[in-house]
């Protein structure tokens, strides 16, 4: 059996294994040995990779810079994974996303190129004509490039605001929908163009086209609604991956691109309907028009808590609803969670946890956060269960969440986040807010939760007030 067959066997293996890896990851219990799958599966796409260079290249010089990138990219990795903060992992796989997307347009280049420089009486010419299949390897090189360069611009864009180093407010440019449409529409003429006349011209113009659109795709998204923004990036860095696929004639980047991309624009639809937002407005970046600030109102004045309050109030309770969000990641609270999470349990009060789709920037990074602290996965609810739930609890803890618990969102037609699901916490006995000031979320909306007569505001550090309670429990 030939190298080239065991390679492309080893590629269905790790096929096989990433699909395992994506079922794995879709639930909290099997989520670890999903990871494994998934390690698993590119550490044999690797040796696979490796082994066809060795096949193809008798001088070894190109499986030389193959290893030795493989082991720059490895040493970066772990190095990156070492350091990074849990509060970090948006941006960082935002910037991630940059990666694929670049490596899309090098890929797309290189396969022009390559064509190019050997003219049209070079045998990869001939072949391709002979299969009337010129046009199409144009098609797939322009298109490729195409998507590559918007998921490399939007992915900047989207780590530059995720990591606070730009303002998360939208970008409204005259005509910023016009922009964009114009874009596209530029590009399918100029993809039939280049089809018919594969000119170095045309690659260079739609390459500036689509890192521009890139750009002004995720600048004019407001940072609310960044987590589907790192979603609908994630897709998009798929497709390019498959795009490269096809290119190269390497079926594993295919199916692992069309993996990423299909489950990235599924949970991307998924969290677009969490927070009522078109799935097509998401495609077009436009919807980031609903993420700015709202008008300030007057609903009066809130009322202050302290830690021992909480404590009282805790101990005379008979259920509790945590609901955490962003604030909480930030101020690394959740481990003090998680003890008074057990220590209220061991009372006989039953606790359980609100998760909003979108509660972090990124999906699922409550879940994991809370994980990390080894809270029970059979008490932490999805926002669909546990809603009907908050008319009958005690107490509710709104800990570093605030526009995923904004009331204006079901009732002010008004609100930039008007229509949203949230959180219904408003409805319990008892809620108590964490929060370090009065400032609006991330969305840039008041809310009117924290002046409601059944509402307290503890403020300060999230983990300095959650060990106070402790304390005085």
């Amino acid at each position: 059996m030939e190298i080239t067959d065991i390679s492309y066997a080893a590629y269905l293996v790790a096929g096989l294994l990433f699909i395992l890896a994506l079922a794995g990851l879709s639930k909290h219990e099997t989520a670890r040995l999903g990871n494994y799958f998934g390690i698993a599966g590119m550490g044999v796409a690797l040796a696979a990779t490796i082994a066809l260079a060795i096949d193809g290249d008798p001088s070894g010089l190109g499986v030389t810079l193959l290893i030795v990138a493989v082991i720059v990219g490895a040493v970066i990795g772990l190095q990156r994974a070492k350091v990074v903060e849990m509060t970090g992992m948006p941006e960082l796989i935002a910037l991630l996303h940059s990666f694929v997307g670049l490596a899309a347009v090098l890929v797309g280049w290189n396969a022009y190129l390559h064509a190019e420089y050997k003219g049209d009486d070079s045998a990869e010419v001939w072949k391709l004509k002979a299969l009337d299949m010129l046009g199409i390897h144009s098609a797939e090189v322009f298109i490729g490039v195409f998507v590559g360069a918007v998921t490399f611009t939007g992915s900047i864009v989207a780590y530059l605001k995720l990591s606070a180093k730009i303002k998360s407010n939208p970008l409204m440019l005259p005509g910023k929908n016009f922009i964009n449409l114009g874009s596209l529409v530029l590009f399918v003429g100029l993809t039939v163009w280049f089809v018919v006349d594969p000119q170095l011209w045309l690659l260079i113009v739609v390459t500036a086209l689509a890192l521009f659109l890139g750009w002004h795709l995720v600048a004019s998204i407001g940072g609310g609604d960044m987590p589907v923004v790192v979603s609908m990036l994630n897709s998009y860095s798929g497709w390019a991956a498959a795009a490269s696929g096809f290119l190269l004639d390497n079926p594993l980047l295919i199916i692992t691109g069309a993996l990423v991309g299909s489950s990235g624009a599924f949970l991307s639809y998924v969290m677009c309907k969490a927070m009522n937002r078109s799935f097509i407005s998401v495609i077009a970046g436009g919807f980031g028009i609903a993420a700015g600030p709202a008008e300030d109102k007057d609903y009066g004045e809130h009322r202050e808590i302290n830690a021992e309050g909480v404590a009282d109030m805790l101990n005379g309770a008979k259920s509790v609803i945590i609901t955490p969000g962003y604030g909480m990641a930030v101020a690394q609270a959740q481990y003090g969670v998680a003890q008074l999470t057990s220590k209220l349990r061991d009372k006989g009060v039953d606790v359980r946890f609100g998760i909003h789709p979108v509660a972090g920037r990124l999906p699922g990074h409550m879940n994991v956060l809370l994980a990390e602290a080894k809270v029970p996965y059979d008490v932490v609810l999805e926002m669909d269960e546990i809603n009907d739930d908050f008319a009958e609890t005690s107490v509710v803890l709104v800990i570093g969440a605030n526009d995923t618990v904004n009331p204006a969102a079901s009732e002010d037609p008004t609100s930039p986040i008007a229509g949203m699901p949230v959180l219904t916490v408003w409805e319990a006995e008892n809620v108590i807010v964490f929060k370090r000031s009065m400032a609006s979320g991330y969305a840039g909306v008041q809310n009117p939760l924290f002046f409601r007569e059944n509402s307290a505001m503890l403020f300060g550090d999230a983990k300095d007030r959650v060990e106070d309670i402790l304390r005085a429990l």
